[in-house]
């Protein structure tokens, strides 16, 4: 398919091949059926435990449950939300009763494509462009795999291209669904006809361990399951009308000296994961002098913050002296959905993207952050282009020139190969 026919399927039957800078275009999040309540969960939880006479977990189990600032998650196990005696997944379940990895991947096939089908179907209504113009997909995941993947049973559900450039991002945690948006950036930015699908899904409550330790149940307190995505692609011109996110260059570092930190292995209930009570303290470490090499003098009117646990926000919103405002999209996302790893990022800059239409302002400079083992941060500088900001004749029309300026500012900067924030490390 020629560059012009990728455009013809873009919507409109626009021609114009303006090459713009990077976009985020659109989002689209799925979630499954069942909904686990908070509060519900973690009776059930404690009962169960105390069942078994593991007192002291049930106790320790409500208070977690009470502090982790989750009200409502999803999960494709529904048998989590009834009584954790009647539940093979529940801790406190006696290992030998407890699913086989085999039997959680299998669970995981079955229902991880349907999931990310709706979040991908989502994201291509929400930006416009048709799945015939996709030239790229990255599927992300780390609670799941199969061969042939994600990827694959994607495109023969979308009706993607034969010769579409397929990209899975494996195992690589909460960190991955940003990791996946500066990798999209990275391959758009080179290629003017190029037009990406980032696919994020995690069922991370397949992964719900019998055992009554902490880690399990602090595990089992605030992680839930769903689906994102996004398209990234050119804007500038006529193209697109705004209301989308511009994207800058990306960054990510590794702090290999804090690796045990987080740790997510495969074993043979599950994958097992272990997340020390550290983690906020390493990160306001190293995440500080990582913004300063990074965003030097920057002051985002906004803020994306992956949730990973309610203490990590705190962290965040306490080190750069956020408002509750600044923090509202995350922990909204981490109230309704709880933590979903990869898939969060895009859930929180789907709700940032609500609080910036509803303000009325005019285009606005943000910054996206994630964490993940490595221990990992990513980091990406974005500027979201409302789709009207100022009043004309029949209601509102888009300021032209503002986004025009903006785009052609990052345009240029990458095509001469800088980054708008000079960021060279």
């Amino acid at each position: 398919m020629s560059f012009e026919d990728r455009i013809d399927a873009r919507g409109d039957d626009r021609k114009e091949s303006t090459r713009g800078a990077v976009a985020l275009l659109g989002i689209g999040t799925a979630a499954p059926e069942c909904r686990l309540d908070q509060r519900d969960t973690a009776a059930r939880l404690a009962l169960g435990l105390e069942d078994v006479g593991q007192r002291d977990q049930a106790r320790w189990a409500k208070r977690i449950f009470h502090q982790s600032g989750v009200e409502t998650r999803y999960t494709v196990v529904p048998s989590l939300a009834g009584p954790a005696a009647e539940s093979r997944y529940a801790p406190g379940t006696p290992w030998e009763r407890a699913p086989r990895t085999s039997e959680r991947m299998a669970l995981y096939r079955e229902h991880a494509p349907v999931l990310a089908e709706r979040a991908a179907r989502g994201a291509l209504h929400d930006s416009g462009v048709n799945a015939a113009a996709i030239t790229h997909v990255i599927t992300v995941s780390c609670t799941g795999m199969y061969l042939p993947g994600l990827d694959a049973e994607l495109a023969e559900r979308l009706g993607l291209l034969r010769g579409l450039r397929r990209l899975p991002l494996t195992f690589l945690g909460c960190a991955a669904g940003m990791t996946a948006m500066r990798t999209a950036r990275e391959l758009v930015a080179g290629d003017a006809s190029a037009v990406a699908l980032i696919v994020c899904v995690e069922l991370c409550t397949l992964h719900t361990q019998p055992s009554g330790d902490r880690e399990s149940l602090y595990a089992a307190a605030f992680f839930g399951d769903g689906a994102s995505a996004c398209v990234v692609g050119h804007a500038g011109g006529e193209l697109q009308a705004g209301d989308h996110f511009l994207l800058d260059e990306g960054v990510s570092e590794l702090a290999s000296e804090a690796a045990d930190a987080m740790k997510w292995t495969v074993g043979d209930n599950g994958f097992d994961l272990f997340l020390s009570p550290r983690v906020p303290e390493l990160l306001g470490q190293y995440v500080p002098g990582m913004v300063e090499r990074y965003a030097s003098g920057y002051k985002p009117a906004w803020w994306a913050i992956h949730p990973g646990g309610r203490g990590i926000v705190d962290a965040m919103q306490k080190l750069f002296g956020l408002s509750d405002a600044d923090t509202y999209a995350s922990r909204e996302v981490l109230r309704s959905y709880g933590n979903m790893s990869s898939a969060t990022i895009l859930y929180v800059l789907r709700g940032m993207r609500e609080q910036l239409r509803a303000s009325g302002g005019g285009p606005s400079e943000g910054l996206a952050v994630a964490f993940g083992p490595g221990l990992t941060a990513e980091l990406l500088r974005m500027t979201y282009v409302p789709a009207a900001t100022r009043e004309g004749e029949g209601g509102l029309a888009r300021d032209t020139d503002t986004e025009k300026g903006i785009v052609t500012a990052m345009a240029t900067e990458t095509a001469a190969g800088v980054g708008a924030v000079g960021y060279d490390g």
